[in-house]
């Protein structure tokens, strides 16, 4: 289970702190793959990132035994004066991966990069930095995979490819999704969690969710 305790997440503006997450008390049960739905601004990859110890919450905490992904599509982590191969190597030694050349090869052909696996990251484009970070995730055996947005990376091949990626690791591994294609969330999902107003609400059954989402249901 993924407890959020007394979670409390604001952002300062020139008209005062914009909460997000005021005490937020909340339990995410295991054994589920869930979608996150909720508007735009409504806290869906602020969630995302304190969950994944990319950000803080002002006060509260986080209590779980379960070992998280960094957000899939996201290159974080990722440092730009660094080579594909070397940011490899450093995100293998964080997260105790034991056979780094292994972790090596697997994210060099995972992510189709060929030679260029070997520039600075700097030189990159944009998707090629994605599918760096989606190989570097998707290689790692985590508990619960963190997916925001990360099936629209790269052209229609590599989309096909992480897609059947993320079908296997369903498989053995939970799924926490951010998608705003609800056929991606049908696909993968089998329940979700409603973000509204601050405040969270679980629903085993998937269609529910949808429903209030949309506002045709309570």
């Amino acid at each position: 289970m993924i407890s959020l305790q007394g979670i409390t997440k604001y952002y300062p503006s020139k008209l005062g702190n914009q909460v997000v997450f005021d005490d937020l008390w909340f339990d995410i049960p295991d054994d589920h793959n869930i979608g996150l739905l909720g508007a735009n601004g409504a806290g869906k990859s602020t969630l995302f990132r304190i969950l994944a110890g990319s950000e803080y919450a002002n006060k509260g905490s986080i209590k779980t035994d379960l070992n998280l992904s960094w957000p899939v599509a996201l290159a974080t982590g990722i440092h730009p004066l660094m080579t594909g191969r070397e940011n490899t190597r450093f995100i293998g030694r964080v997260n105790g991966i034991s056979d780094l050349n292994d972790f090596e090869r697997k994210v060099q052909e995972f992510s189709e990069l060929g030679n260029r696996y070997d520039l600075p990251v700097q030189t990159y484009s944009s998707g090629m930095r994605a599918r760096l970070a989606f190989a570097c995730c998707i290689s790692i055996e985590f508990d619960v995979y963190l997916i925001d947005e990360a099936l629209s990376v790269g052209d229609a091949k590599f989309k096909k490819k992480a897609r059947e990626a993320m079908i296997d690791k369903s498989k053995v591994a939970n799924l926490i999704m951010v998608s705003h294609d609800l056929e991606e969330i049908r696909f993968f999902c089998d329940s979700a969690i409603v973000i509204a107003d601050g405040r969270l609400e679980f629903f085993n059954d998937l269609e529910h969710a949808i429903s209030v989402y949309k506002g045709g249901a309570k």
